[in-house]
């Protein structure tokens, strides 16, 4: 129990310590991923992710994958992340999140799980998924590093 309090009070240093990458854009709506369970393979995982970005009346769907190296010990079912999605624009085309991003990542789960996700790419590198997403998953888990997620858009 004191290694999850520890993990959570990291998670919520982690989220003050993110610098405001957003402040320069706009929020243009919310990513929600659906992230596949997986073991951690101690120096990192790697988890296909199944997304959905609503931007007002609009819907698109990603496919894609989460990347972590660094510290990732136990294992964890099938989560789901929540990023507000800030742009330089309201205007950002269809397909306009696909691509590479990267950022610091840290989580902890024993039954039930919080984690912080900060990462900047997409599109020229200036599409941020806010600061820190809500994560939502289930298992007995803790991960902390550098973390990666290619997204690719799941529409013809």
């Amino acid at each position: 129990m004191n290694k999850l309090l520890a993990c959570v009070a990291v998670i919520g240093a982690f989220g003050l310590a993110v610098p405001a990458q957003a402040e320069n854009g706009v929020k243009i709506g919310t990513l929600s991923c659906n992230e596949r369970g997986g073991w951690g393979l101690v120096l990192g995982s790697a988890r296909q992710l199944n997304c959905t970005f609503a931007h007002g009346d609009r819907v698109e769907r990603y496919e894609g994958s989460m990347t972590r190296v660094g510290l990732d010990l136990g294992y964890q079912h099938s989560g789901t992340l929540v990023w507000a999605v800030v742009a330089p624009h309201t205007d950002e085309a269809r397909g306009a999140l696909a691509g590479h991003y990267a950022g610091a990542t840290a989580s902890a789960t024993a039954i039930v799980g919080v984690g912080a996700n900060a990462l900047i790419g997409g599109l020229d590198r200036s599409i941020a998924l806010q600061p820190v997403s809500v994560e939502g998953t289930t298992g007995l888990d803790v991960a902390a590093g550098i973390g990666a997620m290619t997204l690719r858009s799941d529409e013809g």
